[in-house]
């Protein structure tokens, strides 16, 4: 299956990297039997994240290439920017679609509405199993009691998410960190200079995603040693 799926990363980066994979590979498999997994992507597109977003564009595609041959994957791309924008796509099956909607958004000012990213998985998983809710952005505006009530209904929903996190912001690595605790996801910081770092991320969650544990550890195996020891205490 994944083994012959050259797509895959097949180096470990950072120690934050190999932290995060660890934590995903302890994560429990939420793929539904008989379907395509389904990955929910958010983004901020506030002004801050302008300068990193071409990039970006390039590694969505990169990600769910790395997908194709585990079985499937869905996406939906989320984003807010602006003053109260927040919108989201269709389910895409297709790394070309996801980055023509991608390429056709641009950055505007304005504060983080991660509120309504996570309200808006709730409400999508209640009404199709969301396997995972991948969150990129670099900070946290809003009232950190009321984002982890949403982040524990998610928990208590089994969609994991998955923060991670552009720059050193203080105030959004610890609402990020609590993010993931309460959903039993993982939060990992990147460096927006080294785009691999946040590529072999995303690809990392897309492969869990679409192929479960039995592709992670495959990727273990591709990863190099330290992942491989992680990925052997899977049960």
């Amino acid at each position: 299956m994944a083994s012959e799926n050259k797509n895959v990363p097949t180096q470990a980066g950072s120690q934050e990297v190999s932290d995060f994979l660890e934590k995903l590979a302890r994560t429990p498999a939420v793929r539904p039997s008989g379907g395509c997994g389904r990955l929910m992507f958010a983004m901020d597109a506030t002004a801050s994240r302008e300068p990193t977003w071409d990039s970006a564009c390039h590694i969505q595609s990169e990600m769910f290439k790395a997908t194709d041959g585990l079985g499937g994957l869905e996406v939906q791309l989320v984003f807010f920017r602006g003053f109260g924008e927040c919108k989201n796509s269709s389910w895409l099956s297709s790394s070309d679609d996801l980055v023509r909607r991608m390429t056709s958004v641009y950055c505007r000012g304005g504060r983080t509405q991660i509120g309504k990213v996570f309200n808006h998985a709730i409400s999508e998983t209640k009404q199709r199993k969301v396997n995972a809710l991948v969150y990129v952005g670099d900070a946290m505006e809003e009232e950190i009691d009321d984002l982890c009530h949403s982040a524990g209904e998610l928990g208590v929903l089994g969609v994991p998410i998955f923060a991670f996190q552009e720059g050193d912001d203080l105030v959004a690595t610890q609402a990020f960190k609590q993010f993931a605790n309460l959903t039993g996801g993982a939060h990992c910081r990147f460096d927006a200079a080294a785009a691999g770092q946040l590529k072999e991320l995303l690809a990392a969650v897309a492969v869990f995603a679409a192929g479960g544990l039995p592709a992670l550890e495959d990727y273990g195996k591709r990863a190099g040693s330290a992942v491989a020891q992680i990925t052997s205490q899977v049960k």
